[in-house]
């Protein structure tokens, strides 16, 4: 896994009805962006150094997804 600071962290629900986490990336111990994590979690308003587990995946920060989007639409049109 690797991430940027302003990546979004979800970790889905263990069990049914568990409730899913969801945590804005505010530090990124690596260079590499690997784990460990300082996410900012939403039902809290706490933050935490995290270590993701197979339950977590990643969102991109909404402009790095848009930038992406754009290339690919550009990549097509030529």
């Amino acid at each position: 896994m690797h991430a940027e600071v302003g990546d979004w962290i979800v970790v889905e629900a263990l069990h049914l009805d568990g409730p899913r986490r969801r945590g804005q990336i505010v530090g990124v111990e690596h260079s590499d962006g690997t784990p460990p994590y300082v996410v900012h979690w939403t039902e809290n308003d706490r933050e935490t150094v995290f270590f993701p587990g197979p339950e977590a995946h990643l969102a991109p920060a909404s402009g790095r997804r848009f930038a992406a989007d754009r290339r690919t639409r550009e990549r097509g049109q030529s």
